[in-house]
């Protein structure tokens, strides 16, 4: 059986929401799958200085939080950040920046990995930030599995690098019936791949 990680950060909920459908398409593409939260690092005043943070984060704050083993353990791995500038956020960096002792006993190589971002704006940095994100994938030694243009439903979200989604100007736009299709079709591609490099 292929195993997933699905290790991400959100602060309001949209990483989340991706988050919990992308392991949920993993577990009935027929895969072991874990759901891992980094932890928060921003401090209380600014959690508190944002409601729909604030609410997220009292409810998720016992949810499983990532450890490397996550990463070790899987055979596909799929990360996820809000953008931040167009780039990764420091919560999920900080996450990866711990992995330097794995990364040297080459336990991150030969790995299927991808990526999952929202943004505000329609131009907001996704694809920044999914490349950005790629970068320390090639320093693993892992393999990219973009979703590229591998099914019609691609040219619906448009995006060849990951998923992404557009949360919007009052940052709640849920995830519409293009996000949800190409959250299933990137899930269901990383474990098919995996499957096949450990077969």
């Amino acid at each position: 059986m292929t195993k997933l990680s699905v290790i991400y950060y959100s602060s309001t909920g949209t990483l989340h929401a991706m988050a919990k459908r992308l392991a949920e398409a993993g577990e009935k593409a027929g895969a072991e799958v874990r759901l891992r939260q980094v932890p928060e690092l921003a401090p209380a005043e600014a959690i508190a200085s944002n409601a729909a943070w604030s609410q997220h984060f009292d409810a998720t704050k016992n949810e499983p939080k990532a450890t490397a083993d996550d990463v070790v353990w899987a055979d596909a791995v799929l990360f996820g950040t809000p953008t931040r500038y167009g780039n990764v956020a420091s919560q999920l960096k900080q996450f990866i920046d711990t992995l330097g002792p794995q990364w040297a006993q080459g336990l991150l190589a030969d790995k299927v990995y991808a990526g999952f971002t929202a943004s505000m704006t329609a131009h907001g940095g996704q694809e920044s930030t999914l490349l950005a994100l790629y970068n320390t994938v090639h320093h693993f030694g892992g393999l990219v599995v973009a979703p590229g243009y591998t099914d019609p439903l691609k040219f619906a979200d448009g995006n060849p690098y990951g998923v992404s989604h557009v949360t919007g100007g009052s940052n709640d736009a849920p995830l519409g019936d293009a996000q949800l299709a190409a959250l299933d079709h990137l899930a269901e591609r990383v474990v098919k791949i995996a499957g096949k490099l450990s077969a």
